[in-house]
């Protein structure tokens, strides 16, 4: 039996129509997790769950904005009324709507920033791991950035709200581990998605990260690694509240200086 076999699981992802939150949702599938494709779209989450069906998954579409509330909740009970429970939660979805210096970000766009990438997890979380406690068993991945652990002088707030979702995976693993769920965390560098675009459309720029990293290049969706947080036997089971890095080998070079 495969140590990542996700067979008879369902696995609710955010931010899926697209991006790292595809890939995960994909590689899920794939490994035989029922998934629920989730974005603000709702032709981009049917696009979605129609290439992994394709491919021989099972998926649902439903769109929410994580953002509200009311919508976030209607998605669980969705998911729930499909396939009656929830396995695995993957809090991908977020928001950067400013590119530049701290001082220069308005209140508003601050507060948005945190509500998405941080309150829409808390209230994700308070939706579903009471169900999974009582089945004693469940898994919850949370995507972070690699910038929750150092300084921008260009994404301060989402940097800010990246270090948040580090902290409330550990503390998530410390409150719920005892029921046997897992919390860990996922921090990548620069992946190549629609989202990060403003980081790597330009290619001067996008040169100069990849110089930056070991492997000479930015990451690609399909290098997240996922579902190895959320298997029973994958080897994370041992080790809740961890963060896993997948920066192209930029940590190891940072560290190496």
């Amino acid at each position: 039996m495969s140590m990542f076999d996700l067979s008879g699981k369902v696995a609710l992802i955010t931010g899926s129509s697209r991006g790292i939150g595809k890939a995960i949702a994909m590689q899920m599938a794939l490994h035989g997790a029922r998934v629920v494709i989730s974005s603000r779209k709702a032709e981009s989450c049917e696009a979605t769950a129609a290439e992994i069906t394709a491919a021989g998954g099972t998926a649902l579409a439903h769109a929410c904005h994580v953002g509200h509330k009311p919508e976030l909740q209607a998605l669980v009970d969705a998911s729930i009324a499909q396939w009656g429970r929830i396995d695995i939660v993957v809090c991908n979805a977020a928001a950067n709507p400013h590119f530049g210096p701290s001082a220069t970000t308005p209140d508003e766009v601050f507060d948005k920033i945190i509500h998405t990438n941080l309150h829409s997890n808390v209230w994700l979380c308070n939706m579903t791991l009471p169900a999974m406690a009582e089945r004693r068993d469940g898994a919850v991945i949370i995507i972070s950035s690699v910038g929750g652990f150092m300084g921008s002088a260009l994404l301060g707030a989402y940097c800010i709200s990246k270090a948040a979702d580090m902290q409330l995976a550990r503390n998530l693993a410390v409150e719920w581990g005892p029921h046997n769920i897992r919390v860990n965390c996922i921090a990548p560098g620069i992946i190549r998605t629609h989202f990060s675009r403003a980081l790597w459309a330009d290619p001067g720029r996008a040169a100069a990260f990849a110089r930056a990293n070991p492997l000479r290049r930015l990451g690609d969706p399909d290098d997240v690694p996922a579902r190895r947080c959320c298997s029973p036997r994958a080897p994370a089971t041992s080790s809740p509240g961890r963060l896993w890095w997948w920066t192209a080998g930029v940590s190891s070079a940072a560290a190496s200086r």
